[in-house]
């Protein structure tokens, strides 16, 4: 994560920086806070972790969960999650030191928890940032971490949690029984799933990716079995300087997603004209990690194969990402997913024909439909019932 130069970002402008830093430069902290832990993977497997806190305390109950972020105003959103101080402790993946153990019965809240923590100095006041993860704001050498009062966990975490059943089985049981992928992630990360020897600290980065992946493999075993979308669907999410336009087509399950990012972004590498990134998986799935995109790639798949399974439905599946440049703090690849999940909950435009449904989406997209066209590997298998 990189410290940011708030002279690059005007955004900041919006954002009282100075009574963040007076709220956040203090040895001992109090007050409700987010069932959340942040795990580095600097040195993994010896790696940085610790509780985060946030000195906000009126939204303590919305910062553990971005689905409830979506539509609110971008300054808001990274001053909620600035507001988060990061404790740090270090320690190998499998160790389980007591201070870990607070902090797991914490992180399986659904709620937030009243929680004290101390430092062993003054957290130092930065921002750091990167294009996988929220903004966090200071941090500090964990001390000690006490949770005061009684964390709300789930009946169904504690039999998953008692069975000592594989990670990916509990993440499944879990997400089946209503628990969404934020909750699955943390729990993932704070090393409480999985069976009692392999449970062990996982990299929030990594969690993150891996809970998407886990999820949606599961999903798509079933989506391949189901009938396939009877036309031609478009659907549109605009949030955060983020377009997406994702269009559905009849046909055995596929999918690819573009990541394009727009001249004068902060990601754009400095080139004059877009920067497009593609990643494609065929109907059997992808063997290889999504380098192109990252885990934008797996947050954007699982919004759509959610939907998919819901309608009890299989597609060809193209999504397009277009970023303004008007996004150059990112905030976290929740963005993709909640605008991928908002974009499917919407009500979409229907054609007869892929000939329509391009044309429309050449209205929609900065970018020449042409330039996508080229590195696509599912607009240019042509069927007669496309045309």
């Amino acid at each position: 994560m990189a410290k940011v130069d708030y002279s690059r970002h005007p955004l900041f402008k919006r954002i009282d920086l100075a009574e963040l830093q007076k709220m956040q430069e203090r040895e001992h902290l109090f007050g409700p806070t987010p069932p959340n832990v942040f795990v580095g993977r600097v040195g993994y497997p010896n790696i940085n972790w610790g509780p985060l806190v946030s000195v906000e305390h009126s939204n303590s109950g919305m910062l553990d969960n971005p689905a409830k972020w979506y539509g609110m105003d971008y300054a808001r959103i990274i001053e909620m999650q600035i507001s988060m101080v990061r404790s740090k402790t270090k320690s190998n993946i499998y160790e389980k030191p007591r201070t870990l153990e607070r902090v797991q019965e914490g992180v399986m809240s659904v709620k937030p928890v009243d929680a004290e923590l101390t430092f062993k100095r003054k957290p130092r006041f930065h921002l750091a940032f990167s294009n996988y993860l929220q903004p966090m704001g200071s941090s500090a050498p964990l001390k000690e971490f006490k949770v005061c009062d009684n964390p709300a966990i789930p009946k169904k975490v504690d039999e998953v949690v008692e069975e000592r059943v594989r990670a990916t089985e509990a993440a499944s049981e879990l997400y089946a029984d209503g628990h969404d992928v934020y909750y699955l992630t943390r729990l993932l990360s704070a090393g409480i799933l999985g069976r009692e020897k392999a449970r062990k600290l996982v990299p929030t980065r990594w969690s993150i990716t891996a809970v998407d992946d886990m999820i949606a493999k599961q999903l798509m075993e079933r989506i391949r079995t189901y009938p396939e979308v009877p036309d031609y669907q478009v659907y549109t999410a605009n949030f955060l300087y983020n377009h997406f336009e994702i269009l559905l087509m009849p046909g055995r399950w596929e999918y690819e997603q573009f990541e394009a990012w727009e001249p004068g972004s902060f990601w754009d590498e400095g080139k004059r004209t877009y920067n497009i990134e593609h990643e494609y998986e065929p109907f059997e799935g992808r063997t290889r990690y999504a380098e192109e995109e990252g885990g934008g790639y797996y947050a954007g798949r699982l919004g759509v194969v959610e939907a998919l399974e819901k309608r009890r439905r299989q597609a060809r599946v193209v999504i397009f990402r277009e970023i303004g440049q008007e996004y150059n703090v990112p905030v976290g690849v929740w963005e993709v997913r909640q605008n991928a999940r908002h974009a499917m909950s919407s009500m979409p435009k229907r054609f007869s024909t892929l000939s329509d449904a391009l044309e429309h989406l050449s209205t929609k997209l900065k970018i020449p439909l042409s330039e996508y066209k080229r590195r696509s590997r599912i607009l240019p298998q042509a069927r007669l019932s496309d045309f």
